[in-house]
């Protein structure tokens, strides 16, 4: 299977589910799904969301860990020309029953561990006329049940190259999520990609091993499935796990982030495992010390591309080659790059003040223009136009430059967006939440390096008038209403924030105590 024949999402498990229909599509644990297993429960879950009032591009939400469900799911969904949104399951109730109402969600799915959460929001959801459980819960039905009772037969409804797949949230700068519309068109810009530069073939076996809400995880997954391949799911991120499935499983490809390839090296025994059938590993969301690299590229002798990209542009946009991964090599100073631009990817360096193209080597706000960059922000036309211009170029927000080789370096970020573990955290969004704290007048969020998940927040606090609150009662309250991976790990006191003229606080200088002599001010 080439995947020449695939013009939309659902035409992947269509192409696989009839071409390949014995191949083995799905592992997660002891459970296995072929193309042609995978296809018929893909038809049950159209035939059903299309009972409970599901239509064209009309959403369904998905929340929980990794697992089989999140394919039925989308493949169910994408059959109807319906779009699939998967709801990050580390948010607190507040977050999640804000997504699934500003998508307009028909159909809520949800795994047995976020029951609470469901409990939570069911009463307060304005769309959602079909809840069904993962794993069951006493007051709605059970998934597989469910899926299980429904028809088959594929309702073949036509899909568009411009209608919209996937719809994944991305934190707001103003402190409410944006939702990312991804079209078949913006996913079938990564063919080339797919087989040309990360090698993925129909006989891969491709670990997914990321959370299946960011296009890290979901998209990557979905790449493999384009061309038939074999998906091994891991549930739950557990590096010895992880370890142990790459030879149990005869793993060919995996999207990791640092932290975890940091991590696989330190699993006892990891010396002994078997990693002969790996072939090309890709990571991203943050880059790469020397030392892990150093440290995989000898233990997992295989290739590694960095990929750097963004929600918005549907994943990867930039890479760095195998070739430049060699720490000893001639090119060792391209470890601090991203790489260069993908097919059909187009980069310029922008000076925002002035809006010239910068120079070679001069520091600017990077600008991305690609097939792969999205339709917009769901109802949010306002964003659209300030994200993407007339002419079609995505502003990442991200500031780099360009060296004499056409190498993409980045050096800091033009919003103060934190990426914590590979998630987005917008100072923003906790500050608006901090900030209803009673005992805090004012409050900054930045952040910090930290070894462990390259950067984390921190709050720093004027004190309300009079009042006595701890750093722990200022960091539990955070936790009470947003995900943990958005929380202060730390705060800080001060008297007074430093603010320019027109009243915007300083936070490049509130950072440059903690970036003192790092070269890159993104971790």
């Amino acid at each position: 299977m080439s995947g020449t024949e695939i013009t939309c999402m659902a035409d992947i498990v269509r192409t696989h589910g009839t071409g390949r229909p014995g191949h083995t599509s799905l592992i997660e644990g002891g459970n296995r799904l072929s193309w042609a297993d995978l296809y018929e429960r893909a038809q049950r879950v159209a035939n059903g969301f299309a009972a409970a009032g599901v239509g064209n591009q009309d959403r369904v939400a998905f929340l929980d860990m990794n697992g089989i469900p999140h394919f039925e799911v989308f493949y169910g969904a994408a059959l109807l020309n319906a779009v699939s949104v998967d709801v990050n399951w580390r948010l607190a109730a507040p977050e999640v029953e804000y997504i699934v109402n500003n998508a307009e969600a028909k159909v809520l799915v949800v795994g047995a561990e976020f029951a609470a959460v469901v409990d939570a929001i069911a009463p307060n959801l304005t769309h959602t006329k079909l809840i069904l459980v993962v794993g069951g819960h006493g007051e709605y039905e059970d998934w597989d049940a469910w899926v299980g009772r429904q028809s088959v037969g594929d309702p073949h409804v036509p899909s568009r190259h411009d209608d919209v797949a996937f719809q994944l949230y991305s934190s707001g700068t103003t402190g409410l999520p944006k939702g990312v519309m991804l079209t078949n068109d913006n996913f079938l810009a990564l063919a080339p990609m797919i087989s040309q530069i990360w090698e993925l073939t129909p006989d891969s076996v491709n670990m997914a091993a990321m959370p299946l809400f960011h296009i890290g995880g979901g998209g990557w997954a979905t790449a493999g499935q384009f061309l038939g391949c074999t998906t091994v799911i891991v549930r739950v991120m557990d590096p010895a796990a992880v370890v142990r499935l790459i030879g149990e499983h005869r793993i060919t490809h995996a999207f990791l982030v640092p932290a975890v390839l940091a991590f696989m090296n330190m699993v006892p025994g990891v010396e002994d495992a078997d990693f002969s059938s790996l072939e090309v590993f890709v990571y991203g969301a943050s880059p790469i010390s020397e030392d892990v690299l150093t440290k995989s590229v000898q233990l997992f002798k295989c290739k590694f591309w960095q990929a750097y990209g963004l929600t918005e542009t549907t994943g990867g946009v930039v890479n760095l080659p195998p070739s430049d991964h060699d720490p000893n090599g001639p090119n060792k100073h391209r470890l601090r790059s991203c790489g260069v631009p993908g097919p059909g990817v187009e980069i310029r360096i922008v000076d925002n003040d002035s809006g010239r193209d910068c120079e070679q080597g001069e520091v600017g706000e990077i600008w991305i223009r690609s097939a792969q960059v999205m339709a917009g922000y769901w109802k949010r036309p306002e964003d659209t136009a300030k994200a993407i211009t007339s002419d079609g170029w995505f502003k990442s927000g991200d500031a780099g430059y360009v060296d004499a080789d056409g190498y993409v370096y980045i050096h800091d970020r033009v919003k103060d967006m934190i990426v914590s573990g590979g998630e987005n955290v917008y100072p923003a969004e906790v500050e608006n939440v901090l900030m209803s704290h009673p005992a805090v007048a004012d409050v900054a969020v930045i952040g910090i390096p930290h070894e462990k998940w390259g950067e984390t927040a921190m709050a720093i606090v004027v004190r309300a008038k009079d009042a006595v609150v701890t750093e722990q009662e200022i960091i539990d309250f955070s936790r009470e209403r947003l995900a943990k991976f958005k929380c202060p790990t730390r705060v800080e006191w001060t008297d007074a924030l430093p603010r320019n003229p027109s009243g915007k606080v300083l936070k490049k200088d509130l950072r440059e105590p903690y970036w003192a002599g790092h070269e890159r001010r993104v971790n």
